[in-house]
C-alpha cells in the first residue's frame, strides 16, 4: 500500500523484467519518474553508458545525446531516440487540447516505433537509456526494442 500511495503522489515507480533474446539473457530495469523514464538494459550490473532523448515542440525528430560512455557507440542513443520518437500533432488532433497549440506550437507526444502516437502514458517524457550490452548489432537491438515494447503494452502503468 505504501508503494502504491507513493506512486500516486508522483514518486518513483520501478519495474524489472528479463528476456531471453537469442542466446543471451537480457535484464531490464525501468524507473518511471514524474516527467521521465529511466531504462537500464544489460546482462550484468554496470552503468557504462547513458543517453537521453526528448521531444521538441518544433520538430517530430527527438533531440538526443550521449551523456556517459563511448560517444562512438550509437546503441544507447539510437534506442533512446526510437523509444522517444515524437509525433507532431496538428491543431485538429485531440492530443493537442490543453497544450501549446493555441500559441502556435503543437504538442509532441512520445511514442514507441511502430505504435500509435496517442499512447497517453508516453507523452511528454524524457527517455534516459543505459545500454550495457556488448552486442550492438541492429537485429539484436530490434529484439531489445521489441521486448521493451511488449512489456510496455502489457504493463503501461509501469512506464
Amino acid at each position: 500500500r505504501a508503494a502504491a500511495a507513493m506512486e500516486a503522489a508522483g514518486g518513483i515507480g520501478v519495474h524489472d523484467f528479463s528476456g531471453q533474446l537469442g542466446e543471451q539473457l537480457v535484464h531490464f530495469h525501468a524507473m518511471r519518474l514524474r516527467d521521465s523514464l529511466f531504462l537500464w538494459v544489460g546482462a550484468a550490473p554496470a552503468l557504462a553508458s547513458l543517453a537521453v532523448a526528448m521531444c521538441s515542440p518544433r520538430d517530430s525528430v527527438p533531440v538526443s545525446a550521449s551523456l556517459l560512455g563511448d560517444p562512438s557507440d550509437p546503441a544507447g542513443v539510437s534506442l533512446a531516440r526510437r523509444l522517444g520518437r515524437c509525433c507532431a500533432a496538428g491543431p485538429g488532433d485531440p492530443r493537442v487540447r490543453g497544450s501549446l497549440a493555441g500559441r502556435g506550437a503543437p504538442r509532441a507526444g512520445v511514442a514507441l516505433a511502430g505504435l500509435t502516437c496517442g499512447l497517453p502514458s508516453k507523452t511528454k517524457k524524457q527517455i534516459f537509456v543505459s545500454y550495457n550490452l556488448q552486442n550492438t548489432d541492429s537485429n539484436f537491438s530490434l529484439l531489445i526494442e521489441n521486448r521493451i515494447k511488449e512489456e510496455m503494452m502489457a504493463f503501461p502503468e509501469k512506464f
